[in-house]
């Protein structure tokens, strides 16, 4: 319920309402206003509150990737240094870059779970963008060096030496991989977590390319073209390249406030349609997506003659079934009196009676 001065305060920590905002002309009183907008982030300044279970599985998950890109760095090492090929050296140096984002992916989930606070009302949940950019900004700097090695190798030939038990501790590092990035991308959807599913997708690009690494350094020892050997590092570099840019400008999109996807705002709309009983329209509705919570907010139209009770207990109600429905959902809802309905406006939601 909305009310004035020390009792709205009282009531809203009673009720743990979510409500954005009222405005209207109560029936046979004086227009009034309510100036600040009440939201499920300022409600959580007094009563915090998280997904500690999906909290701990993330941070269990990302020290896993940090004891996975430890174990692969040091084989793939292993492989170039008996070898002494350049493509194994360059697939080495990208087991480093996975280090370094798993490190920067754990503390970017640590920092994106804390609750909101006074200086952060809406959490710090863009953290992990943070950690994916920088991953991506890495696999540049990774390419470089690359680069530079594969150049030198150019001018000054290598022979490739105890090649069998180097194809095979290369073997053994991308299967490892292989098996991490499958699982780091499945649970890193299923707990909406773009720092897991950039590490997942940046491993899958590294598996990818230690295949073809393996693949061409076999045809160098069948055809004894030992230029095989520099060329296959130019390509892993600019297969990295591409990848990395991808993985940034994905990120930067959820720096950039980017709406929740077809199927979320579908669902969201639907939620909005059958638990809004009581109303009579929602419209402008908006939603952005931050790491792993999805703020919504809307304006609701409801009768003129509708008491502010009756109101804020349909707020309530449809802030129940939107988090019900959406994980993570941050709700914020303006209702309105009936003549600032929009009808059949594009984007209207009409609520059946």
């Amino acid at each position: 319920m909305v009310v004035r001065g020390a009792e709205f305060e009282r009531d809203f920590h009673d009720s743990g309402a979510s409500t954005a905002s009222l405005a209207g002309s109560p029936r046979g009183g004086v227009p009034f206003s309510i100036p600040q907008v009440v939201t499920a982030e300022a409600h959580s300044l007094f009563h915090p509150s998280a997904d500690t279970g999906s909290t701990r599985a993330l941070h269990l998950i990302g020290a896993g990737s940090i004891a996975v890109a430890l174990a692969v760095m040091a084989i793939k090492y292993a492989a170039f240094v008996v070898t002494g090929s350049v493509a194994l050296y360059s697939d080495a140096l990208e087991s480093i870059v996975n280090l370094v984002t798993a490190v920067a992916a754990l503390l970017a989930i640590y920092i994106s779970s804390r609750p909101a606070d006074r200086k952060h009302p809406f959490g710090h949940h863009k953290a992990e963008y943070l950690s994916a950019v920088l991953e991506g900004a890495l696999i540049v700097v990774a390419a470089v060096l690359i680069f530079r090695e594969a150049y030198d190798a150019f001018v000054n030939p290598r022979v490739i030496e105890d090649f069998g038990l180097g194809m095979v501790l290369s073997g053994v590092a991308t299967v490892l991989n292989g098996g991490w990035s499958a699982f780091l991308i499945r649970r890193g959807r299923r707990l909406r977590s773009p720092a897991l599913v950039a590490d997942g997708w940046h491993l899958l690009t590294d598996v990818m390319t230690s295949v073809g690494v393996i693949a061409g350094l076999l045809l160098a020892a069948i055809t004894g073209l030992n230029v095989l050997d520099p060329l296959l590092a130019v390509a892993v570099a600019c297969y990295i390249l591409w990848s990395g840019s991808k993985i940034a400008l994905a990120s930067m999109s959820g720096l950039l406030d980017e709406a929740a996807d077809g199927e979320i705002q579908a669902r969201i709309r639907e939620a909005i349609r059958q638990s809004g009983g009581g109303a009579l329209e929602a419209h402008d509705v908006r939603t952005r997506q931050a790491g792993r919570a999805v703020f919504i907010e809307f304006h609701l139209v409801v009768p003129g003659t509708m008491t502010v009770h009756a109101a804020h207990d349909i707020c309530d109600r449809l802030e129940t079934a939107l988090k019900s429905e959406i994980e993570g959902a941050q709700v914020v809802i303006h209702v309105e009196p009936e003549h600032k309905a929009k009808d059949h406006a594009k984007g209207t939601i009409t609520i059946p009676l």
